[in-house]
């Protein structure tokens, strides 16, 4: 028994689709709601421009994506390793036309949030789906939900991806609008939006991939921090706990700002404590009752460990399974001399030819992919060094702080094969970075054009590998 054929052997019994109780009084209210929210937001000059700006920049990113990762398979075809991973039947056999739409959106780990999102996490099955549960549940939850409307499964998960990638965009405008005030705001909202959308792994945002659902909850969860609604802050905060293992860390950035601010609900608060002593280190405001709201973070995580410990499952199996994944903890951070180690090693190989020597010898298939691999990772680690610290000098140091320690996982914990493996999707959904690359750009009118067309590029460039079935990030 294997992942792939674990259903199989344990088929469930078809779900069956039940319709909800009648409206109630409520629910029958909302479209009144619903008007008045739409008039609101015709009024906010500010929030149409982020919704013109978010528009556009969906639209056309994922055009890009869908025209360049199905021109690549019309060209040249499904690529010799269509088979690496595809489990019955959630990849692929959904017809020519089916197949070549999906090629762009279910690759890899795509197919692990399909089977969860059909079979369940199955942990009565033991070792054979113990792997699955490296996979938090929110992402398949919401594919499954989906789904059960009728919605093919691949085309239920791009559309939760695409709706979760247009809430993100549209928040990291209005985040980068109130942080970045002045007479530049609108142009560097814009290019934030931009970036985000075109970056050169900004296709799994429309992937079967969970990326868009943590983008989008991390950036509601700050904009409601800065907003002083603590209890939505712990609702989102738990929510990522619940899609992705490092939704926990959200929990540091969300204290220093209710301890720190800025706050747009406490400002006048802020104000007279910050001309007291030790007002660097002091906290500027007192703690109250809402604080508690903060601790809920933690509740996504324990939810779903109890969910697989009450299953007949190990509660720690989400911990335990990255060591399937081949990672292994070095020590806070020391991943990153085990990628620059690896990426040294991956140059001499490339410089020594297609020769019978091996310098990296870790890991399976072509030492020269490998090879490069390695150095394509260290060299996303390397331009993301001035973001981060742009970002901390630019931005509230809470948004500092939530890069380095949303980065601890994978620079703690280094894959043997490759140190850095999986390193452009961490640094994708930290919003922190494309706000001050932004920033940077409207700066240097120049720059725009070069790097907004070269990251679309490079973006082209990586689809049309994803969707050929060759490994990416």
């Amino acid at each position: 028994m294997n992942p792939d054929t674990a259903e199989l052997i344990a088929a469930e019994p078809a779900r069956e689709f039940v319709p909800g109780p009648e409206r109630s009084m409520s629910a029958r209210r909302a479209p009144g709601a619903v008007r008045g929210w739409w008039a609101g937001l015709l009024a906010d000059d500010s929030r149409m421009l982020a919704v013109r700006d978010t528009w556009w920049a969906l639209w056309s990113s994922r055009l890009l994506v869908w025209v360049a990762g199905v021109g690549t398979i019309l060209a040249f075809g499904f690529g010799p390793v269509r088979t690496a991973f595809n489990p019955p039947g959630v990849t692929r056999g959904f017809g020519w036309l089916g197949d070549l739409l999906a090629a762009p959106a279910a690759r890899w780990d795509a197919a692990w949030y399909l089977v969860i999102a059909h079979h369940g996490y199955q942990t009565a099955l033991g070792s054979a789906t113990a792997s699955r549960t490296a996979f938090f549940p929110l992402y398949p939850l919401g594919l499954a939900a989906i789904a059960r409307l009728g919605i093919p499964p691949v085309a239920a998960g791009v559309l939760l991806s695409v709706c979760a990638l247009a809430f993100a965009l549209y928040g990291i405008h209005r985040l980068t609008t109130l942080e970045l005030p002045g007479s530049r705001a609108g142009e560097t909202a814009r290019l934030a939006v931009l970036l985000m959308a075109f970056a050169p792994m900004a296709f799994f945002f429309s992937a079967v991939y969970s990326e868009s659902l943590y983008l989008a909850l991390s950036v509601a969860l700050f904009w409601c921090a800065r907003q002083g609604r603590w209890a939505l802050v712990g609702v989102l905060g738990a929510l990522a706990a619940a899609t992705r293992s490092t939704g926990i860390v959200l929990m540091l950035p969300a204290l220093m700002l209710y301890l720190y601010g800025p706050r747009e609900d406490r400002v006048g608060e802020a104000s007279e404590r910050a001309r007291t002593g030790w007002r660097r280190v002091r906290p500027r405001y007192r703690l109250r009752l809402d604080a508690l709201w903060l601790l809920l973070p933690a509740l996504g995580i324990a939810l779903y460990m109890a969910y697989l410990g009450l299953s007949g499952g190990n509660a720690l199996a989400p911990f335990d399974a990255q060591q399937v994944w081949g990672r292994h903890f070095a020590g806070p951070y020391l991943g990153v001399w085990d990628g620059i180690t690896a990426a040294f090693d991956g140059l001499r190989q490339l410089l020594s030819g297609p020769g019978a020597h091996v310098y990296f010898a870790a890991g399976v298939g072509s030492a020269n992919v490998a090879a490069a691999h390695n150095l394509l990772l260290l060299a996303f680690l390397v331009v993301a060094v001035p973001a981060i610290i742009g970002a901390f000098r630019l931005l509230p140091s809470a948004y500092g702080v939530y890069v380095v320690v949303a980065l601890a996982l994978p620079l703690s914990y280094p894959v043997a094969s490759q140190p850095l493996m999986s390193l452009p999707r961490f640094l994708l959904v930290l919003f922190p970075l494309a706000m001050w690359q932004a920033s940077w750009l409207a700066r240097h009118p120049r720059a725009q054009r070069p790097a907004l067309v070269g990251s679309a590029a490079l973006m082209a460039c990586f689809v049309a590998q994803f969707a050929t079935w060759h490994w990416v990030a």
